[in-house]
């Protein structure tokens, strides 16, 4: 007599996953991601038309809307709600599962992405210091654009905000204040008199990246130092702050700058602060993913920022 052991649905479910292709899921979490699907095309080297067709796919297999098209910009249906959280964790692991087992991943550089201005102002000098007090080597991506660590190869980037997020894992390095500096041959070409003979000076202004609010602004410097709301007139606009401290370097005028990035030069006697009142800043945060592989060595690097504040 033969005994067929059939299999239980159970066996039959774990041996057939039943599942949709994974450039078409990839390609939704992209999108989803970003809610845009020109930006999904770029960080998957395809074309939005390549991204359009894939979604679409994906939605006839499923029988579902997974995206409200109409009227612009492009929303997540209830469905597509549902499913982008289980696929974001679920590649996200896969990407720290990968990274863990690779023998050479601990052999590449660990990647930091930062503003211009951090990697100009702040980090390039003090990389012969980091590698030889940590053994840390570091490839440094400098970007003024926010970067998403879970579509990139990024390890750890440098935020510039109030507070933590939920998502990630969030170091603090140091807290910053908006003072106002210039350099010494300005105070040799012109008299000083207190808070509000700095009005009277050259100002430089730059535009503010960070939202709205509390943007480091003459008028607001002036509030601040109970001179009243007056605007003040300004020299000279930048877009990038970097730029506006080079001009303050080459004596242009006095600007409100970060403490932190501007310390450097504070402590050469390149700039000098003219004044006590100062605007509060932001945190300096070194970001990271959750449950990154590497963790150990984005802690020791936020460790050795903070030291070298």
């Amino acid at each position: 007599m033969k005994f067929i052991l059939t299999p239980t649905r159970t066996e039959r479910t774990r041996s057939m996953r039943r599942l949709p292709p994974l450039h078409a899921l990839r390609a939704f979490e992209a999108a989803a991601r970003h809610l845009h699907f020109a930006r999904a095309a770029a960080e998957l080297h395809l074309t939005p038309t390549a991204i359009s067709h894939q979604i679409r796919q994906l939605e006839e297999i499923l029988e579902v809307k997974l995206f409200h098209r109409y009227p612009r910009p492009i929303r997540l249906s209830d469905e597509g709600a549902a499913l982008f959280p289980v696929l974001r964790e679920s590649f996200d692991r896969m990407s720290n599962a990968i990274a863990g087992i690779s023998q050479l991943d601990s052999e590449r550089p660990l990647t930091v992405s930062v503003t211009v201005a951090f990697a100009s102002l702040w980090l390039m000098r003090r990389l012969p210091a980091l590698r030889s007090q940590t053994g840390l080597n570091l490839k440094v991506e400098a970007d003024n654009q926010p970067v998403d660590l879970s579509g990139s190869d990024v390890d750890v980037a440098v935020r510039y905000a109030v507070q933590a997020e939920p998502e990630d894992q969030w170091l603090p390095l140091f807290e910053d204040s908006l003072i106002p500096l210039c350099a010494p041959d300005v105070l040799r070409r012109h008299t000083l008199n207190g808070d509000a003979g700095i009005l009277g000076l050259p100002l430089i202004q730059y535009r503010w990246n960070c939202g709205a609010e509390a943007s480091p602004s003459w008028q607001r410097w002036s509030h601040a130092a109970g001179l009243g709301g007056a605007v003040p007139e300004i020299a000279q606009h930048f877009s990038e702050e970097i730029n506006a401290i080079d001009s303050a370097l080459a004596g242009q005028g006095v600007v409100l700058a970060s403490s932190v990035l501007a310390a450097s030069a504070v402590a050469a006697g390149h700039l000098v602060r003219l004044s006590e009142t100062e605007l509060p800043g932001r945190t300096f945060w070194a970001v990271s993913r959750s449950n990154h592989p590497r963790f150990a060595e984005v802690e020791r690097f936020a460790s050795w920022a903070r030291a070298s504040g």
